[in-house]
């Protein structure tokens, strides 16, 4: 079957509800001195949500929308969740880009959001009265790979004001092959189009708690990050997996988030690792094929279990 360009995927496929795959038109050159072949090919959707704080200003980010929107929906903090399927993806993202930008320090401090189907590229976030934060930006267009500015003042400085997480979990490193298989196993984006990033929260049995994915890779961590917030769970004795590299503005988030552990398949940056190493968290690089590099506080993972933790540097 030939889907015209840039058809969206969904209930053509038989997908109901879901979304985050396009069908375009392409020309693959097999190279060989073989003859071009015109192809249809699945690419992952790119769009903007546009998150609308009242009192400080608006975030558009690029992202990947992987539901179907239907209906309006919304939380208070009175009523929690407001919606007749689950916790709506844009809320999660809403809520997780909330924390891990430093607007809210817990989902307590939302008196509500919301997305109505006549807008459905923006939510409207309200903070409740008397939670004023100092933003560092705001207004802006953040891009897929948009990260955050003034790194140096963030790793020695600490302008962010972040805190060392909780010293409370250790893990066997034989979990996290198993892990990864499960954070693969829910990126449905990246099996049709090998072109989104994944992110997952695991607890210290090696349960995974929430998967997200997305065309950004900081997306996704905080679409895992919020979806957790609103199931009204709690992110001690809690790690992280990511599909992607890890660099300081990914440490950040988890360190907001209080995540004690975060592994990567990728490799860090080197602000990555000091940062991570000033606050507590365990950097895991590489981890695949039963293999993994531990690059900060290795005393959580089983096998380096012997090395005892350090005070963090102030």
């Amino acid at each position: 079957m030939v889907i015209p360009m840039g058809q969206n995927v969904g209930k053509q496929d038989g997908l109901k509800g879901r979304r985050g795959v396009r069908r375009v038109d392409a020309i693959h050159l097999p190279g060989g001195n073989q003859s071009p072949v015109r192809e249809t090919c699945a690419v992952v959707e790119e769009d903007t949500l546009t998150l609308a704080v009242e009192g400080i200003g608006s975030y558009t980010l690029m992202w990947t929308p992987t539901e179907t929107i239907e209906e309006a929906f919304g939380f208070t903090d009175e009523d929690g969740v407001l919606a007749d399927n689950g916790n709506p993806e844009a809320l999660c993202l809403a809520a997780g880009f909330a924390l891990s930008e430093g607007l809210i320090d817990s989902l307590d401090e939302i008196a509500s959001m919301a997305l109505c189907v006549d807008q459905p590229d923006v939510v409207e976030l309200v903070l409740k009265p008397g939670i004023g934060r100092e933003v560092r930006r705001a207004d802006v267009v953040i891009q897929s790979s948009c990260g955050i500015c003034g790194y140096r003042d963030i790793v020695e400085n600490n302008v962010y004001q972040l805190r060392e997480v909780p010293r409370d979990l250790i893990l066997d490193e034989a979990v996290f092959d198993r892990l990864m298989e499960d954070l693969r196993a829910g990126q449905h984006v990246f099996g049709d189009t090998g072109g989104s990033h994944g992110a997952a929260i695991f607890t210290q049995g090696g349960e995974v708690l929430a998967v997200a994915e997305d065309l950004g890779r900081h997306n996704a961590l905080d679409k895992a990050i919020g979806r957790h917030l609103l199931e009204g769970k709690e992110f001690s004795k809690c790690g992280v997996l990511l599909s992607s590299r890890l660099s300081l503005e990914m440490v950040v988030k988890v360190i907001r988030a209080g995540l004690q552990v975060v592994a990567a398949v990728s490799a860090p940056t080197s602000l990555a690792i000091e940062l991570a190493e000033r606050h507590g968290v365990t950097l895991c690089g590489f981890v695949r094929d039963t293999r993994m590099t531990v690059y900060t506080h290795p005393w959580r993972i089983g096998a380096t279990g012997c090395i005892q933790p350090q005070v963090s540097p102030r």
